[in-house]
């Protein structure tokens, strides 16, 4: 009996994201990848001055690094990539599901992306969660930022630490959320209320914060899912401040104080 079109889609998705890795570089993105026990590294390039500083990264995760010449550097990495003569091929982290990372800890606060997909921003973002103590980032599997080394550079090793998810319907998991307890916040700089006017009398609630890409902003399902449209408190315009700016002075304006 031939099988079903949606279950052949299926396996193969599953077949190629079991197949799926990720080059990391640089030698930061490289040493916290290194010392994550919870990271399954496969392959290690690097020159000597490289593995003279990533000594101690590399006795701890017991892999053996391949030395090559600095000028003949062959890791398969964007050539304008700035690698410092180290390469890690890994695979993708896996963080588990909605629930497991976005409850459980006292005021739990989570960052929503809509169609995000510039690696930069998504690692500078994902730096802010880390350092302002949000429980996840959320993205999408289709547009928005997997994981790869431009943006394991830019996370500066958060990428190894801070929760990334990436779900299959924003919408979706925006209603899963709202039925956790959270309030879900979308940002949205033609709205009226701002996100302390917004949380002013619920300080005890988990806060969910959706921000969308420069330009096109939230997409119009998104506006319709979210509890509330707020902006952000400022003297200017929103639309010239960028996403992961707004991301990391949205969860300070929303923390429990």
């Amino acid at each position: 009996m031939k099988k079903p079109k949606w279950v052949v889609e299926k396996e193969q998705a599953r077949k190629t994201a079991a197949a799926e890795t990720v080059w990391l570089f640089g030698l930061h993105a490289v040493r916290d990848a290194l010392m994550n026990p919870n990271r399954q590294k496969l392959r290690l390039v690097v020159t000597r001055n490289a593995q003279d500083k990533l000594a101690e990264a590399i006795e701890f995760s017991g892999i053996e690094p391949e030395m090559v010449d600095p000028r003949k550097f062959t890791a398969p990495i964007d050539p304008g990539s700035v690698h410092q003569g180290a390469a890690l091929e890994v695979k993708p982290l896996n963080w588990g599901g909605l629930a497991e990372n976005c409850i459980g800890r006292a005021h739990p606060r989570v960052l929503l992306l809509d169609r995000v997909t510039d690696p930069h921003n998504v690692g500078a973002i994902l730096r802010s969660a880390e350092v302002l103590g949000a429980s996840a980032v959320i993205g999408t599997r289709h547009h928005s930022a997997p994981e790869t080394g431009a943006l394991a550079k830019t996370a500066s090793g958060a990428l190894e630490r801070q929760p990334y998810l990436r779900v299959r319907n924003l919408a979706d998991t925006i209603v899963e959320l709202q039925n956790m307890g959270f309030i879900v916040l979308g940002l949205d700089g033609e709205a009226d209320a701002t996100i302390e006017a917004a949380l002013a009398d619920k300080l005890d609630r988990p806060v969910a914060l959706v921000l969308g890409a420069e330009g096109p902003g939230l997409r119009q399902k998104t506006k319709e899912t979210v509890d509330h449209l707020v902006k952000i408190d400022a003297a200017g315009g929103f639309g010239s401040l960028n996403v992961s700016n707004a991301a990391a002075i949205a969860l300070y304006a929303s923390r429990h104080k």
